[in-house]
């Protein structure tokens, strides 16, 4: 049976994008419509397991790293000096989402390479030091999805082939399997948060059918300065009706 795949990244994110624009009209303009919010939790899955997938495919991973962190930092003095609020951006904590990658793929490389019990322990000594600050980041700011959200990535790339990972390992990197681990990170997500949550997991038939591709342009940074920009849109909007 021939797999159909036909959504590339590009597509996968301008779904995402629209359902997030219908979840930020209904926060800012119709906060009583819920029908409004529940479109919008198709936004989150599709952006998480694609941070996830640029962590894997990236060529540079320190770039990719500070490109997120550069952006996060830039929205939060916006949030800060413009609206007066110290809540956390999406971008904050992806940003986290993709340190905690890095020392996940760390850890492996470590275990894979059939290290000592010592050296494996200081190989895991990053990824334990990231989630606990994260954790305890998330108990004195509003990060944008708390502590679960930013681990939904992170728990999406858990079968992310390293360099000396073993063939049995390898045959697990497919969209399967990655789907599988999105799920356990979407059902800590909705446990921890609101039952409107469970409706994260209708993203999962449209993520089954990602080809793998990125598209055939290079959108990234329409899709990072979209974000702020429509919420500077709606939020003008807001004040010019009021």
């Amino acid at each position: 049976m021939k797999k159909i795949a036909f959504l590339n990244g590009n597509m996968l994110k301008f779904i995402a994008t629209a359902a997030m624009v219908v979840d930020h009209i209904g926060v800012i303009f119709f906060p009583d419509l819920l029908v409004l919010r529940m479109i919008g939790r198709l936004s989150f899955p599709i952006f998480a397991f694609m941070i996830s997938e640029g962590c894997k495919y990236t060529r540079n991973r320190l770039r990719y790293f500070l490109t997120m962190a550069i952006l996060a930092l830039s929205f939060q003095a916006v949030y800060f000096f413009a609206l007066g609020s110290i809540e956390m951006s999406i971008f904050v904590t992806f940003s986290f989402s993709i340190i905690l990658i890095y020392a996940l793929d760390h850890l492996k490389k470590a275990i894979f390479a059939d290290l000592s019990f010592p050296k494996l322990l200081l190989s895991a000594l990053p990824l334990f030091v990231g989630l606990l600050t994260v954790f305890i980041l998330n108990l004195f700011f509003d990060l944008d999805y708390n502590f679960t959200g930013c681990m939904v990535p992170v728990i999406a790339s858990v079968f992310h082939k390293t360099p000396n990972s073993p063939e049995a390992f390898n045959r697990l990197d497919n969209n399967y399997t990655k789907l599988i681990a999105l799920s356990v990170g979407l059902l800590c997500l909705a446990i921890a948060n609101t039952p409107i949550q469970y409706l994260s997991f209708l993203t999962i038939p449209l993520l089954l059918l990602y080809s793998g591709k990125r598209g055939n342009k290079n959108l990234k940074y329409f899709f990072y300065v979209f974000y702020p920009a429509h919420l500077v849109i709606l939020y003008g909007i807001s004040i010019f009706i009021k």
